[in-house]
């Protein structure tokens, strides 16, 4: 609002204007640019030229509606005053500073609306006045691009174009672009191929939100194709852009090829196996499968999905095996086959079968085969070993030792876990065989037990009897037979010599084998033979023993003289040695000191001890 005395000023002003004019130079950049939020100065200079110098300078700031172009001022100055017009947006927002050179306007805190037209106004009076513009620029970045893909999948037999992804920027200022992108290379609108439809909103801040949706016509190689969107904006100064991630689509088109394989077992099939045949084709989505055998309708056999199970298969299960897609998308010749072989392996048959009877010395060949697709070989085992190889067994001279049972295994190389056997008995027939010497010849002490043994081979399984000769007392301690073998033992006491025959014998022919056991007394145990050491000893002990014999009989007779039962003198003696004559005719004479006569005895030519032997006939003597 105006006050009176300004009114007046201008009046007078304009009445000066009209008869004098004097020109000022005005300078203003024609746009400033920034980021909303940010603080700008938008500088307004000023001269008077013809050497003015005016008395008072007014200057005012006005803004331009972008819509109507009405103008609102919003600051006034002159020499005494500076005002900031109220009610307006920008009157808490701008500061001016001036000088005699000029004016600065600072805007803070940029606004979106504030892109619009700031005029600067100077008036010297007389001096002259002028005005000049500035256009206030801003700008805002979008947010990062939203990129959505269809989710659903797009058929290739679409006729009009399909949905392919939609790309969104918001927050933008000015309005920013959108352009599609396949694998890198930029997508152009093309009738028929490709079309993008763009829809701008504006919210209620100024900012512009931007939705782009792609149109295109899907082909089959678009399955692994790479579509982005980039979004092109406008910054103080510079242009920018910013890109989407990537987005694929599910791409749907009919099956052109099919392969049909054996998924199970690895390998070669044999019977008794469980079988998966497994469909494919390169259709999107897989399409289900029928599967039939050549020459059979369609659709003949069972199946899974895109899977045939064919379970325990023989040899009639071989054949050509078929399978093609059951959508209507696919063309009828679009099928994959393959081929099936089973393989076999029959029982063997062994010739001879179960068992063959031969002679003694007689030869004999065997035969295993067994009918199968494959190639094959046979072993043959007997007792769990190796006893030949191939088709045929060539048994020659036999012996009892070529009797038993022969198997034959055959397999196939080159499928191991087809395999079979048969077997073949052999029967050796011949008379009675014994397996040890014919005549046996012992020595053997007087009651000592002997055991006799006798094994005899042949067949019919001879029979084994004893005949014993020479003791009764022998009895059989093993009898035990097996397919042709007899066994017998016999413990046999030796009380004299001794004759015995082991007779074997069957249906074709006999043996005898003879045993022969001289008896031998049994001895009388020789003299234990004593060592000079050992003789020595025996001596001593003796004359110990003599010693105290000779020392008692000295302390009796000694107590009978004291008690008066044998008289002193030579009259006594006489008498008791009558009287012992008289019995046995043997003098003893009694010795005052037995201890000297002992010592006397012991003693050697020279005074020393004699030698233990010469004690001991010493003694004797």
């Amino acid at each position: 609002m105006a006050f009176p005395h300004q009114i007046l000023l201008l009046a007078v002003l304009h009445l000066c204007s009209l008869s004098v004019w004097a020109k000022v130079e005005l300078t203003m950049d024609e746009t400033v640019e920034a980021y909303r939020g940010d603080l700008v100065q938008i500088p307004c200079q000023y001269n008077f030229t013809d050497n003015a110098k005016p008395s008072l300078v007014m200057i005012q700031w006005f803004v331009k509606a972008a819509k109507s172009g009405l103008r609102t001022r919003i600051f006034y100055s002159d020499n005494d005053q500076e005002m900031v017009d109220g009610d307006t947006e920008y009157s808490t927002r701008i500061q001016v500073n001036s000088d005699p050179q000029g004016s600065v306007l600072t805007l803070q805190d940029v606004l979106l609306l504030d892109e619009r037209e700031f005029i600067c106004q100077v008036n010297g009076l007389a001096a002259g006045n002028a005005e000049g513009r500035t256009n206030l620029r801003v700008f805002a970045p979008p947010q990062p691009p939203v990129i959505e893909g269809v989710l659903t999948g797009i058929s290739v037999t679409n006729e009009a174009l399909s949905k392919v992804a939609t790309c969104e920027a918001q927050n933008s200022f000015p309005k920013p672009n959108i352009t599609w992108y396949r694998n890198d290379l930029p997508l152009v609108p093309a009738q028929g191929y490709v079309n993008v439809v763009t829809l701008v909103s504006r919210e209620p801040e100024g900012f512009f939100t931007v939705q782009s949706e792609l149109q295109y016509k899907v082909v089959r190689e678009d399955r692994h194709a790479r579509f982005t969107c980039e979004v092109h904006y406008l910054v103080p100064g510079a242009a920018r852009t910013a890109e989407s991630r990537d987005v694929n689509i599910t791409v749907h088109y009919p099956t052109t090829m099919v392969e049909l394989w054996k998924e199970s077992p690895p390998g070669p099939v044999k019977e008794g196996d469980t079988v998966e045949l497994r469909c494919h084709g390169d259709g999107n989505p897989p399409p289900p499968f029928i599967f039939n055998r050549e020459q059979e309708p369609e659709g003949a056999l069972g199946s899974s999905g895109d899977v045939l199970v064919l379970t325990e298969v023989t040899r009639s299960d071989s054949g050509v095996y078929q399978c093609r897609p059951q959508d209507s998308q696919s063309r009828a010749s679009v099928m994959g086959d393959m081929l099936l072989t089973v393989h076999y392996l029959d029982p063997v048959v062994v010739v001879p079968r179960d068992s063959e009877v031969m002679f003694k010395g007689e030869s004999l060949t065997a035969t295993c085969n067994a009918l199968s697709s494959l190639e094959t070989t046979a072993v043959w085992y007997k007792n769990g070993k190796q006893v030949g190889r191939g088709h045929t067994l060539t048994l020659a001279d036999a012996t009892y030792a070529t009797s038993g049972e022969y198997v034959c295994e055959v397999t196939v190389p080159s499928l191991p876990a087809l395999r079979t056997s048969g077997s073949v008995h052999i029967i050796v027939q011949g008379a009675p065989q014994l397996s040890e010497e014919r005549e046996v010849e012992l020595e053997e002490a007087t009651g000592r037990l002997v055991n006799l043994s006798c094994e005899a081979q042949g067949h019919p399984l001879p029979t084994i009897s004893w005949s014993i000769v020479g003791t009764q007392t022998w009895r059989e301690v093993v009898n035990r037979a097996s397919e042709n073998t007899a066994h017998s033992v016999v413990s046999v006491k030796v009380t004299s010599d001794v004759s015995a025959l082991c007779n074997a014998s069957n249906d074709m022919g006999a043996e005898v084998k003879s045993f022969r056991i001289t008896a031998i007394p049994l001895a009388s145990p020789p003299p234990v033979p004593h060592s000079p050491a050992e003789g020595s000893g025996v001596v001593i002990v003796v004359i110990i023993l003599s010693l105290l014999l000779l020392a008692i009989l000295g302390s009796v007779v000694y107590f009978l003289h004291k008690k008066g039962k044998i008289p002193c003198g030579r009259s006594g003696k006489q008498e008791i040695t009558k009287e012992m004559l008289s019995k046995d005719d043997i003098v003893v004479e009694l010795q005052a000191d037995p201890k000297a006569e002992q010592a006397e005895l012991l003693k050697g030519a020279n005074g020393a001890p004699k030698a233990p032997a010469d004690q001991e006939v010493e003694l004797k003597k």
